[in-house]
């Protein structure tokens, strides 16, 4: 692709460029499962490009922006398979916004996605930790002096979510389900690898509408992609949450790509899952740390290949 840096091998290919025109080049149905974490409409600056859909004034244009990606998402997506959006609600301030609370910034994302052919298929909330929350925002819902004040003001902590869409598959197309798994019974059976199993009480985790245990701090060092110049919030996907979701909406060797790769959280676990990985990464500071985080688990051959 012309003017795009290019980096790849037999198991990954990793664009430092726009994703939309790289999206645009990809061919129809050739990704199984897309997972992202997108930017947050305007509330992090990641960059002064103007490409990059975080430089933008409102959510309404965020989803402006956003509108040049989702239908070449859909496109590329292989039919039956599903894309994975990381995301949460957006703070409102009495002093910015005219009053206190929250957008439903979750909404939004759901409602664009239906307008470009996805199906809302289901959703995970991530738990995050209220004490953190008040300790890094200072937000007034949170404070315990605040319940002395005017408990009205006071509120819930902000949860993350994953947000799964589903391109629905059309007459003729061709879908290729996942059935990678096995019971333990027909895994002894069978004589299968241990990886292969997925035990009931790990099924039932997994199928929990709440994932209670996810490790703020499980995520790739972002200390080489820091700018002092443009940078001003790094906020990696735990890559716990990246490891359920590829373990159980893929099969082994199957392409997972992530349009926002950030610092390489979702192509490093595709890898490290035995999976082949596609990424962009609009920001030089981020790809190469990218580059750099999913070469250093190849080369020490940290990959899980299922038989």
């Amino acid at each position: 692709m012309e003017n795009i840096r290019t980096v790849q091998s037999d198991r990954y290919c990793f664009y430092n460029g726009d994703c939309v025109e790289v999206a645009r080049q990809m061919p129809d149905n050739s990704i199984h499962f897309q997972i992202f974490s997108p930017p947050f409409a305007n509330l992090y600056i990641y960059s002064d490009d103007l490409r990059d859909m975080g430089n933008c004034r409102n959510t309404e244009e965020f989803f402006e922006q956003f509108s040049f990606l989702t239908p070449e998402l859909y496109r590329i997506l292989a039919p039956g398979r599903l894309c994975a959006v990381h995301c949460k609600n957006l703070p409102m301030y009495k002093n910015r916004d005219g009053a206190s609370g929250w957008h439903d910034f979750q909404g939004d994302i759901i409602r664009h996605f239906e307008k470009f052919g996805f199906q809302y298929h289901s959703e995970v909330v991530i738990w995050t930790d209220p004490v953190l929350e008040m300790q890094k925002t200072k937000t007034q819902r949170l404070l315990y002096c605040q319940l002395q004040r005017d408990a009205s003001h006071t509120g819930i902590g902000m949860p993350e979510y994953l947000v799964l869409f589903r391109k629905w598959e059309r007459e003729g197309d061709e879908h290729i389900p996942i059935k990678h798994y096995k019971t333990a019974a027909d895994a002894d059976k069978d004589n299968a690898a241990e990886s292969q199993v997925l035990p009931l009480e790990m099924w039932q985790k997994y199928a929990s509408p709440v994932w209670f245990d996810i490790q703020r701090t499980d995520v790739l060092s972002s200390r080489g992609a820091r700018d002092s110049k443009d940078e001003k919030h790094i906020c990696p996907l735990q890559l716990e949450v990246i490891r359920r979701a590829v373990k159980l909406w893929t099969n082994p060797d199957e392409i997972v790509f992530s349009p926002f790769g950030g610092i390489g959280s979702e192509p490093y676990v595709a890898l490290e899952q035995g999976r082949r990985a596609v990424a962009c990464e609009l920001k030089p500071a981020y790809f190469d740390q990218l580059v750099a985080n999913c070469e250093t688990l190849v080369n020490k051959d940290q990959l899980t290949f299922w038989n």
